[in-house]
């Protein structure tokens, strides 16, 4: 009977060793404060609300029907921190060679996408890569969070270039422009038009 018995209280100890092991491995979630990360997500939600946003008469560059266009839609043109200059308004031959086309981030209820008007037209606009533009902030330095999207315009070297670089998806033939979605100081993508359809390749790593 002690033999039979014996186990038992080996069984109860390793229980209790469980037990603790568990409570362990479970406190600091349980434990860990909570404060830092809404203030820091507060921070966040402010800056959002301060990002510097242009409306479409602020590029006189602008075609008339597409500023018109994109007063129509509510569009703001978000503004990256450090550069005074209205960017973010772009034209090059983003469809096909010898077409201009004309690229726009349009911010619309603090979430942005990237409107592509076909040979400068109004008329059924492409809409790329839409992103909350709190998703595009980074703290910048000196307690500042800024907002870091920006578009430009690439060629066929800049594309070959990081390819070569940083591999990604395999080229089609590169014989027009395309468009650099870039999170400032950290990466980016290419969005390229080809057979119909836009691809993302790659960009800044």
């Amino acid at each position: 009977m002690d033999g039979e018995r014996a186990p038992w209280p080996i069984l109860k100890n390793m229980s209790r060793l469980f037990l603790s092991l568990t409570m362990f491995v479970f406190l600091p979630s349980a434990i860990a404060p909570f404060r830092p990360s809404q203030e820091l997500a507060g921070k966040f939600r402010e800056a959002d609300l301060q990002v510097t946003r242009l409306g479409p008469s602020a590029f006189p560059e602008l075609p008339m029907n597409i500023r018109r266009e994109l007063e129509r839609r509510g569009c703001t043109i978000p503004q990256v921190w450090e550069d005074r200059n209205p960017h973010n308004v772009i034209k090059g031959e983003f469809i096909r060679k010898g077409q201009i086309d004309w690229a726009i981030l349009c911010s619309l209820n603090r979430v942005s996408s990237i409107l592509i008007f076909r040979n400068a037209s109004e008329q059924n606009p492409s809409e790329l890569a839409r992103e909350a533009d709190i998703e595009k902030l980074q703290g910048v330095g000196g307690g500042v969070i800024g907002y870091s999207r920006a578009i430009s315009s690439v060629g066929r070297q800049f594309i070959l270039d990081h390819y070569r670089a940083y591999g990604g998806p395999k080229l089609p033939t590169i014989d027009h422009q395309g468009i650099n979605d870039a999170f400032v100081g950290k990466a980016s993508v290419v969005h390229y038009f080809h057979a119909g359809k836009w691809l993302q390749l790659t960009g800044a790593d």
